[in-house]
């Protein structure tokens, strides 16, 4: 029952559409209407409103942090629980029942979920999320590297701390945590499969521009 109390929690709130409910509360329209459809902030962006992007991405991204914190403090006897929490947050935000399953690309609630599991995790799905988009000036692109990048880093600093090789439960949580980011960028993958086939075709728009 706590397995499927977390990962319930974490759809509960990864549900949210920040995107959708902020703009339509200030005027911005039906965010569906607008450019891709998507209830990111990316398409919250072409709107022109960049303070109601802004909130969006704080807010999708804190809506996965805040799924990881309670279920790691609601059952700390439970080790994993928080990634399953994290997993049910991303599965909400990409494909939310009130939305009919149509929701956002996930990338901005795995940070958020990543900076929950380990700051060090979320530190450097950051800084690969905005030298990738910054280098060639596409969202996606950055999107898609900082979601591969999660369960790399997830192993590598497990790995890299002596004391976890030998440690069953951490063994068990380096499984979990790396195992739940993995599942995570497949998801983030498959929620840009448009935005792969625009960058192989060379039609994906770069960022400030519409499309």
């Amino acid at each position: 029952m706590d397995w499927i109390f977390a990962g319930v929690l974490g759809y509960a709130l990864g549900s949210i559409p920040f995107g959708l409910i902020l703009t339509r509360i200030f005027g911005a329209g039906d965010l569906r209407s607008i450019g891709s459809g998507n209830i990111g902030a990316t398409n919250v962006l072409r709107t022109g409103r960049k303070g109601l992007a802004a909130a969006t991405l704080l807010l999708d991204a804190g809506k996965g942090f805040l799924a990881v914190w309670l279920a790691g403090h609601w059952s700390e006897s439970y080790a994993g629980l928080d990634a399953i929490a994290g997993l049910g947050a991303l599965l909400g935000h990409c494909f939310p029942i009130w939305l009919r399953f149509r929701g956002g690309k996930g990338v901005a609630t795995m940070l958020g979920i990543s900076f929950a599991l380990d700051w060090r995790i979320g530190f450097v799905s950051a800084i690969v999320w905005l030298a990738a988009a910054i280098l060639t000036r596409r969202s996606s692109v950055g999107g898609i590297c900082s979601a591969l990048v999660a369960p790399v880093t997830a192993y590598v600093y497990f790995m890299l701390d002596e004391a976890n090789l030998f440690n069953l439960g951490r063994i068990f949580v380096l499984l979990a945590y790396s195992g739940a980011l993995a599942v995570m960028a497949l998801i983030v993958i498959f929620q840009h499969r448009a935005n792969i086939a625009r960058l192989l075709a060379g039609t994906e728009p770069k960022i400030g521009n519409n499309g």
